[in-house]
């Protein structure tokens, strides 16, 4: 889909994803790190394959004019510029885009490029907290949480990645290229969308409930998310609307097919039942044998029994799991290529499948530039 586009990636840790993602769909992307950088790292390797490498120390101001001639023929530079570093006059949009007008830049920063924490540097937990993520995350009037693998990252760059492709959809029609401003607190903030659909619509803010959500019913009440089952947890909700009628009926005939207790199950017209208006002691008394049900049923169990029903639910997932999902399995999802000293590393392959092909990853950390791509081809 990006063939031919080639890819400028000089950020750190908050930036790698978009390039990953940019290199899946078939950019030619070329990583720029400083000469030591341990690319031997397993988090590195993971998201910086499929590009190549180029060794150039931007902090020294004599590598400027080959970083220039990169620039100069690239379409995208992804860059995390930090305020008052020395690398920082390499990614001015200003001085890039009188060496190359067609330039996209990309730029990626915790708070954005402009307001009062512009000069601000963060860590996920920062973001996350910025974000207002962690206020969301935890039991009820305990501490906020950050979930343990880092999120804002991933927020983050598949926003720069949605940003770059918008960019150059425009630079199609205009033949002009633009600076886009990529806000890691901003990023966060997307994925917290009901929380203010909850302030408008009841006046209330959302706040942490650990395995259950607020903000289904005016009455306050809390529905659980988060179901211990035989194996792990489940993640189901009871809803309202078509999806949620369709869901609970199924649940329940599940049940009565297996003989379990239905309890206050038994008595409730799906088709008519709202979620809106039922108290807590409501919600207490259906879940009850919900949760009774759900202790014994095994995660594949439940997928399984959900496809075929058609319900809302699903396992919760841990790395083993994925590892060995089928699906995922299925579509070839998982790819072979060679890492340090030529010893083979498993990694998720891109996640586009286009004309039924999903293409080859190349191995990272390979040392290359642009112009011996030229040569090559």
């Amino acid at each position: 889909m990006l063939s031919g586009c080639r890819i400028l990636d000089a950020t750190d840790r908050l930036g790698w994803l978009a390039g990953r993602v940019l290199a899946d769909l078939g950019a030619e992307v070329t990583k720029v790190e400083a000469p030591g950088t341990d690319t031997a790292h397993a988090e590195w390797r993971a998201l910086n394959v499929n590009k190549a490498l180029v060794e150039l120390d931007l902090e020294r101001a004599v590598n400027r004019e080959r970083f220039d001639a990169l620039a100069a023929k690239s379409d995208i530079l992804l860059a995390t510029p930090v305020a008052g570093s020395a690398a920082s006059p390499c990614f001015d949009y200003a001085r890039l885009a009188a060496i190359n007008p067609g330039l996209i830049v990309v730029a990626i920063t915790p708070f954005g490029l402009s307001g009062p924490k512009a000069h601000w540097l963060a860590s996920d937990i920062e973001i996350m907290a910025a974000s207002g993520a962690m206020s969301l995350a935890g039991e009820a009037n305990a501490t906020p949480l950050r979930v343990s693998a880092p999120q804002s990252y991933a927020w983050t760059g598949a926003q720069a990645a949605i940003g770059a492709l918008v960019a150059l959809h425009h630079r199609a029609a205009s033949g002009r290229g633009q600076l886009v401003d990529v806000s890691a607190q901003a990023a966060v903030i997307t994925a917290l969308s009901h929380a203010p659909a909850f302030v408008t619509i009841t006046g209330t803010a959302p706040t942490r409930a650990g395995a259950y959500v607020t903000g289904r019913s005016v009455t306050g009440a809390r529905f659980r998310v988060f179901w211990p089952c035989r194996d792990g947890y489940i993640n189901f909700i009871l809803y309202g609307g078509v999806a949620g009628r369709r869901t609970n009926e199924q649940l329940v005939a599940w049940m009565r097919a297996s003989g379990a207790e239905l309890g206050a199950l038994a008595g409730i017209d799906w088709g008519k039942w709202d979620p809106t208006g039922v108290t807590q002691e409501e919600v207490d008394a259906i879940e009850t044998p919900i949760a009774q049900f759900l202790s014994g049923v095994r995660k594949r169990q439940f997928l399984e029994e959900a496809h075929r029903r058609e319900m809302l639910g699903y396992p919760v997932a841990n790395v083993a799991d994925t590892a060995t999902d089928p699906q995922l399995a299925a579509r070839g999802f998982w790819q072979d290529v060679a890492g340090p000293e030529g010893r083979l590393e498993r990694h998720c392959g891109s996640f586009a499948i286009v004309d039924g092909v999903r293409a080859a990853l190349r191995p990272g950390g390979a040392t290359a530039t642009f112009e011996r791509r030229e040569k090559q081809a």
